[in-house]
């Protein structure tokens, strides 16, 4: 037999004494499980997407920190259990007052600094911990009359309205509720102004005048609000005579929330001596819903005023003072407290006066 022969034979001998023998101590069928479990997994190119494969790159390349993976139990081992979850309470309580001040010919002033102010609670002096003065976005209702009363007083009203958004900030969101003889939502909120700017050109008078329903169902709409400072502007020429809620049940719903109510009461010299005891008793009722809240009262006696008052408050409302309080009096026992704001005079300017809100309800857990 020629010599190549007898090699290649050699060799083919040899091999297949090699593949069948498996290391010393293992079977033949562990070795082969041995050989597949240190052969890497090939996967299909289809199977894994480009975008997937370049991401896995760039963030191995970059040397960024990969996600924490928890990797899968082995046979016969119990699973890892999951992190604990994380425990976080933010318990924060600051009270937020905005302080409106003025000169004595009511000229609004602006540029004092926190040292000018004094809060008490109950008579208690307290730590000042935030202090502010910038154009914060609101959250605005308008609570418009229409009941029959208002005929002729509707186009100045409107004009009210577009008067007193022109001094609003992109960012402020407002609602319009109209009342007669029932209160009815008829723009919800909204950033965009306009709505009710042309939601109000076809308002007509009507009915009776359902007041204080009205200003409950703003308050309530008020809730859904996204902005901390909030206020509501009562436009109304008379008392109320047809509301479900009563003046103490509205009162206290507006001890309780914190919004700032501006009322313009529409009362004509010439017509006040066919007015009912309601609409008579319309101012009072609108001075006792705003100025607790630090908001204010305004008197139109000249339909011609109107729009100038609108603006005036929208003025006033972008140029208050926040001050902010953690009450010393941490007991959360709902009930109400008393504050007041003491101005420190200051040299060179004449006595200022200020408005504020003039208490609120301790929270309860």
């Amino acid at each position: 037999m020629p010599s190549r022969y007898i090699l290649l034979l050699l060799a083919v001998a040899a091999a297949g004494i090699f593949a069948a023998d498996p290391p010393a101590g293992q079977s033949a069928p562990e070795a082969a499980h041995s050989v597949a479990a240190t052969t890497p997994a090939v996967t299909p190119p289809a199977a894994v997407p480009p975008a997937s494969a370049s991401t896995q790159d760039t963030s191995e390349s970059s040397g960024s920190v990969p996600a924490s993976i928890v990797p899968r139990p082995k046979p016969g081992e119990a699973a890892a259990p999951p992190p604990p979850k994380a425990n976080i309470r933010v318990d924060t309580n600051v009270v937020l007052v905005p302080v409106t001040v003025t000169d004595p010919i009511n000229r609004f002033v602006t540029g004092l600094d926190q040292d000018a102010f004094e809060v008490y609670e109950d008579k208690v002096k307290q730590k000042i911990v935030s202090f502010g003065s910038e154009d914060a976005p609101l959250s605005i209702g308008i609570v418009f009359d229409t009941s029959a009363s208002m005929g002729n007083k509707l186009e100045r009203s409107r004009l009210s309205v577009v008067e007193f958004f022109k001094t609003a900030n992109p960012e402020d969101e407002a609602f319009l509720v109209e009342f007669n003889d029932r209160p009815q939502l008829v723009v919800p909120l909204t950033h965009n102004l306009e709505d009710i700017q042309n939601r109000l050109t076809f308002t007509q008078s009507k009915g009776r005048t359902a007041l204080l329903d009205g200003v409950y169902l703003a308050l309530a709409t008020m809730k859904k609000a996204r902005n901390p400072r909030k206020a509501l502007i009562v436009i109304s020429d008379g008392g109320d005579n047809n509301s479900r809620y009563t003046a103490t049940e509205v009162k206290n719903l507006v001890k309780e929330a914190d919004v700032q109510i501006y009322g313009i009461g529409i009362y004509e010299t010439g017509a006040a001596r066919g007015r009912t005891p309601e609409e008579l008793s319309g101012p009072e009722m609108l001075r006792d819903l705003s100025e607790p809240t630090g908001g204010r009262h305004f008197v139109v006696e000249d339909l011609r005023d109107l729009p100038d008052v609108a603006a005036k408050i929208g003025v006033e409302l972008r140029n208050q003072y926040v001050v902010g309080y953690s009450p010393s009096n941490q007991v959360r026992d709902g009930k109400y407290r008393k504050i007041q704001v003491k101005l420190i005079q200051q040299r060179g300017l004449p006595t200022l006066h200020a408005y504020w809100r003039t208490g609120y309800y301790a929270p309860t857990q």
